[in-house]
């Protein structure tokens, strides 16, 4: 793989591309730091209990936001803010969904109890 600039790609388009691509490595390296740190945290013991809960439950977010940032390339610009209206659109209606399950679950739980 050569580094030269192919001749009919304008050179801001070049530069473009490469910001691109810097961005998906340190996406790509947040990602596998987060997905590492995870993954110590049960397999090395490092936390019990709610502690670790709490602490992959953070991880989780961190690695949502890393994926939304560098992946999905959605920031608080003015001009994707759409997006990111859509996709909080999106997660509040998986919370309500989840949520929902949930207290469905303990409710009928509760009452299948002696």
């Amino acid at each position: 793989m050569s580094n030269r600039i192919p001749a009919d790609m304008p050179p801001g388009e070049y530069e473009d591309e490469g910001r691109e691509r810097l961005s998906y490595m340190i996406g790509l390296a947040l990602a596998l730091a987060l997905t590492t740190a995870a993954f110590a945290v049960v397999w090395l013991d490092l936390l019990s209990g709610g502690a670790a809960l709490a602490a992959l439950g953070g991880l989780a977010l961190i690695q949502a936001v890393v994926h939304l940032r560098y992946f999905l390339h959605i920031d608080l610009q003015r001009s994707h803010r759409d997006d990111l209206l859509l996709i909080l659109f999106t997660v509040l209606i998986l919370i309500i969904m989840v949520s929902g399950t949930i207290w469905i679950l303990y409710d009928q739980h509760i009452r299948m109890m002696p």
